[in-house]
C-alpha cells in the first residue's frame, strides 16, 4: 500500500503544476514576459516527471546520488523559478542575473557537484521571493518558502538520516503547495 501512496504523492506534483501551465497560457498579458508564467508551471512539473523516472532506478527508495535524471530534475526546477522571477520583471539586469544563476545551477550540477547547484537554486529563490513581493505585495507569498524550501528541506533531511521512506511521500505535496500559492498570488493580481 505504501508504494502506490508513494507514486501518487509524485504524480500529483507532476500533474497540478502542468495542467496549471496549460491553464495559465495567454492570461497575465499585463506582464511584459507574460509568456514565462505558463513556462515556469510546466517546468516545476517536468521536474518532477524526472525525478518519478530518477526513482524507477531506485525502487522507489530515496537515495542522495547524482545521475542524468537528477540533474534534469534540479535543472527545470531552476528552469521553473527562473521563468516565474523574470516573468514579473521589466530590469534587464535583473533579467540577466537571474538567467546566469539558473544557467550556473544547471551547469554546476556535473562540474561541480549538486551541493553547488542548489546554492545557486537558493539565491534564485532569494530573487524570486524578491521580485513577486515587490510587484504583488501579497502576504501569500510567505507560504513558498515555508513549503518549497523550509519544509521540502526538513522533510529531505529526515530522510536521509533516518532512511524512513514515509517523509518521501510528503515531499511532492509540499512542493505543489508553493505551486498552487504562486497560482493564487496570480489569480488575485487579477482582482
Amino acid at each position: 500500500m505504501f508504494y502506490p501512496i508513494l507514486v501518487l504523492a509524485h504524480l500529483q506534483a507532476v500533474l497540478i503544476p502542468i495542467s496549471i501551465g496549460f491553464k495559465t497560457i495567454n492570461r497575465f498579458k499585463r506582464f511584459k514576459n507574460y509568456f514565462l508564467i505558463p513556462l515556469g508551471f510546466i517546468f516545476l512539473g517536468l521536474a518532477s516527471f524526472f525525478e518519478m523516472i530518477d526513482h524507477t532506478f531506485t525502487d522507489w527508495i530515496y537515495i542522495n546520488h547524482s545521475s542524468i535524471f537528477n540533474w534534469l530534475f534540479y535543472s527545470f526546477l531552476s528552469l521553473g523559478l527562473t521563468c516565474f522571477s523574470i516573468s514579473v520583471i521589466k530590469n534587464k539586469f535583473f533579467y540577466l542575473t537571474n538567467l546566469i544563476l539558473c544557467f550556473s545551477s544547471i551547469s554546476s550540477y556535473f562540474l561541480f557537484n549538486k551541493n553547488i547547484s542548489l546554492v545557486f537554486q537558493v539565491v534564485i529563490s532569494i530573487l524570486l521571493i524578491r521580485n513577486w513581493q515587490r510587484i504583488f505585495k501579497d502576504w501569500l507569498l510567505i507560504i513558498y518558502p515555508i513549503f518549497g524550501i523550509i519544509f521540502t528541506t526538513f522533510l529531505g533531511i529526515n530522510l536521509s538520516i533516518s532512511g524512513n521512506q514515509i517523509w518521501h511521500i510528503f515531499i511532492g505535496p509540499s512542493g505543489t503547495i508553493s505551486v498552487l500559492t504562486f497560482y493564487l498570488i496570480l489569480k488575485r493580481s487579477e482582482s
